[in-house]
């Protein structure tokens, strides 16, 4: 039976969060009142002439060199021609020959493997209306009506087209989660999938392994959430392979992602670039990214999801917490910075944001830039752990104590009597106590059985109320048993 290897490309559309759209003043943003945020310019009403919006350049500019990409010298904006709906203008003020970003790349890693996924380009556009199909399910083809709503209509809109570089489901799904990331951290888009603020367009195809020829690929819509891109990437791979070892031929089309029923349904024939009829846009000038406006845009980029990732496992955190703390807010990862310059462990303090203090936040509906900590108060608290004054358990008595604003690390412990004994005369006492409670503990370790030590330290954290340092317990019990 012939082995057939997926082919994936990714494109996605991120719209902007500019305060304005992308060719005219109207305001941007989600959940106003239907058809208010719209003038005669993004309603393509004659007359009307587009003026560029500075900052969408820049912000393209910025996701394209957070990609690797390199910044166009010159860059100009087309129309691509198609009749829909929600396209006002019959058009749709895009990118085709020259974009104002190519040639890039994102590492992506699944179970280990990093894959280097090719960007081809990232070019600007306006955005179309939004359609609301009325009737059973919300769906187009079961819909009694449809309600256009054009204040998304010219909200600046990049779209990032992968090279066909992916190979699995699972890789489709990192590889976005991994772009969504990059965007959100820098701060152009806030990349709601739920919103539609970033979107996902699969393009898949098939060939037999080995070879090199690409098969027809086939573009699949409507996927809103990372697990619905991999369900569906995953389902047309399937079905395709199906299609082909049948006999048959996969078609060449765009199809609709069901996510009650987990399949792909045809919408209609895909389009080549020649069917948009692509020409310069007459009312807009070239756009000319000289050096100087390039490093400028450059100077303004923080520290990028991978970037961070490489500095915490240079700091000493293994993969996986530092894969964690990476993806952790903005808050979270702030208090741990702050944490390390006071001195605390690495490993200590990111074990405790991701632990103990995610926890106290989902368990108190907290939102982390209110998260009531500051990373010296952090690292007090990994300190007094390392240091015995209390125990790894009581240390979360402490913290709750530190969230609720009682004080700081050691004056939560003191003030609720959490800090451990470590005097050596007041634990030999105990010790001493317990031990002659149970002889039949001495003879059992004296005829080899070491474990009766956890017993007996057991006993003492007891009679200390959990106050005894365990370690110095368990160091003057051995040494008196041994004795």
């Amino acid at each position: 039976m012939t082995a057939y290897e997926p082919v994936i490309g990714i494109e996605v559309h991120v719209e902007l969060a500019t305060e304005s759209k992308m060719f005219c003043g109207c305001a941007v943003g989600f959940g106003a009142e239907p058809n208010t945020n719209i003038c005669p310019t993004c309603l393509g009403l004659p007359g009307a002439l587009p003026v560029t919006n500075r900052q969408a350049i820049e912000w393209i500019m910025a996701i394209g060199m957070a990609l690797n990409c390199e910044v166009s010298e010159r860059s100009v904006f087309h129309r691509k021609n198609y009749f829909y709906a929600d396209l006002p203008k019959n058009y749709q003020v895009s990118q085709y020959d020259i974009p104002v970003c190519h040639d890039g790349f994102l590492d992506v890693t699944v179970d280990g493997e990093t894959t280097r996924v090719g960007i081809e380009r990232a070019h600007m556009e306006e955005d179309t209306g939004k359609s609301t199909h009325v009737g059973e399910g919300g769906r187009i083809h079961s819909a009694e009506s449809t309600l256009l709503d054009f204040n998304r209509s010219g909200v600046p809109l990049v779209e990032i087209v992968s090279k066909p570089d992916i190979r699995s489901a699972a890789e489709s799904r990192a590889y976005a989660q991994e772009l969504r990331a990059l965007v959100a951290e820098l701060g152009v888009s806030d990349a709601r999938l739920e919103e539609g603020s970033i979107r996902f367009d699969a393009n898949v195809s098939i060939r037999p392994e080995g070879i090199e020829a690409f098969g027809t690929k086939v573009e699949i819509k409507n996927m809103n959430s990372f697990r619905s891109l991999e369900r569906a990437v995953d389902y047309e791979i399937k079905r395709q392979v199906e299609v082909v070892s049948d006999g048959g031929e996969v078609v060449q089309e765009t199809r609709h992602w069901d996510e009650e029923g987990d399949v792909t349904h045809s919408m209609r024939t895909k389009e080549g670039s020649s069917d948009y009829r692509y020409f310069t846009e007459p009312d807009l000038v070239p756009m000319v990214m000289g050096d100087v406006w390039v490093e400028e845009v450059r100077s303004t980029l923080p520290e990028l999801p991978a970037q961070r990732l490489e500095r915490y496992v240079e700091a000493g955190l293994d993969s996986d917490s530092a894969s964690v703390l990476s993806a952790a807010p903005a808050k979270l990862r702030g208090v741990f910075d702050e944490a390390a310059v006071a001195g605390a462990d690495p490993r200590a303090a990111a074990n405790w944001l991701t632990g103990e203090v995610t926890a106290w936040l989902r368990r108190t509906e907290t939102e982390a830039p209110d998260l009531p900590l500051a990373g010296a108060d952090l690292a007090e608290l990994v300190g007094i752990v390392a240091d015995g004054v209390v125990s790894a358990s009581a240390a979360k008595d402490v913290l709750d104590g530190m969230l609720s604003g009682e004080g700081g690390a050691r004056q939560v412990a003191e003030a609720r009597d959490l800090v451990q004994i470590s005097d050596t005369k007041a634990l030999e006492a105990a010790v001493d106590e317990v031990l002659a409670a149970n002889p039949d503990a001495i003879e059992t370790y004296q005829g080899g059985e070491q474990k009766v030590v956890g017993f007996l330290v057991g006993q003492v954290m007891r009679a200390t109320q959990g106050k005894a340092d365990p370690k110095l317990v368990n160091q003057l019990l051995r040494e008196k048993l041994s004795g």
